[in-house]
């Protein structure tokens, strides 16, 4: 890639700008191919999938034909907007991960295994080590009391420790797979609008009496933010965009490591999560 490619590709993010929010509703993604960047409009919100553009400015994607940069884009479209119920490409997580990341997508219909991959990448960038300022710990940032009601000894260590990788993986697909079954609930009552998966992700994110409360998933930067944040990493962990060679699997590069430009960092939102009424909290510091 030439450095006159990679600086207008550069160029180009630094200028999109976000739209506002502009509706009361999720609205269905739009896809806009510039280059080699894509920005899906989300709910009001312009995203701009950073770690899909690090890895296609590290392949050379700006020098590709226009149809073929449609085609890329409206494939990422479609995994980004779709239901998370992918297959998991193994290469995209670390080798240790892979089998408890998909024995948790498989524990419903709901929630696919790229679905727990983007959350946990999300929460602590798959550092089993990490601990967070209110006792969240482990590679899921569960809050104590969620980890405490759907832990379970998934490794038959003979404990039950959200340090535990499996541990932790499995509560995080338990706790995803309840609040689906609400979101459910709640979208056959009526008493919210949206899909089932982006009810379900708002919910863990602010609680689910929040977004009873909104009639669907709030039109907030935590919410909707959160929801875009995750759907935003589906195509990686699908394989559509995966990491090169040499990569560290599940970590999208950093703009010094891929040679693209600066990015925003999606993933540091605030964690507002409780076990008992799902409403919010002080939350913790974002990884």
């Amino acid at each position: 890639m030439s450095a006159d490619s990679e600086d207008n590709a550069s160029n180009t993010v630094r200028n999109v700008a976000a739209a506002g929010v502009g509706c009361g509703c999720l609205m269905s993604p739009v896809i806009l191919v510039i280059g080699a960047v894509v920005v899906i409009v989300f709910g009001g919100f312009g995203v701009l999938l950073a770690p899909l553009i690090a890895l296609i400015l590290l392949f050379g994607g700006g020098g590709g034909s226009d149809s073929a940069n449609e085609a890329i884009g409206h494939e990422i479209e479609n995994v980004f907007g779709g239901d998370g119920k992918e297959e998991l490409d193994e290469n995209t997580v670390p080798d240790d991960l892979v089998d408890s990341i998909k024995d948790a997508g498989d524990l419903c219909s709901d929630i696919g295994p790229i679905v727990i991959a983007s959350q946990l990448e999300n929460a602590s960038g798959f550092n089993a080590e990490m601990k967070g300022a209110n006792g969240e710990k482990g590679i899921s940032q569960l809050p104590p009391e969620i980890f405490e009601k759907y832990g379970e000894d998934d490794d038959d260590n003979d404990e039950v420790d959200a340090m535990d990788t499996a541990d932790s993986i499995m509560a995080q697909g338990r706790y995803m797979c309840d609040l689906a079954e609400q979101a459910k609930s709640a979208i056959d009552a009526k008493t919210v609008e949206g899909t089932v998966l982006d009810v379900t992700l708002a919910a863990y994110k602010i609680g689910m009496d929040a977004v009873i409360e909104a009639g669907g998933v709030p039109q907030s930067n935590d919410a909707v933010g959160y929801v875009a944040a995750i759907r935003a990493q589906f195509a990686k962990y699908a394989g559509v965009a995966a990491p090169p060679d040499g990569a560290t699997p599940g970590v999208t590069p950093s703009p010094d490591e891929s040679g693209g430009p600066d990015e925003p960092d999606d993933s540091e939102f605030v964690d507002t999560r409780t076990a008992d009424s799902g409403s919010a909290d002080d939350g913790t510091p974002a990884p």
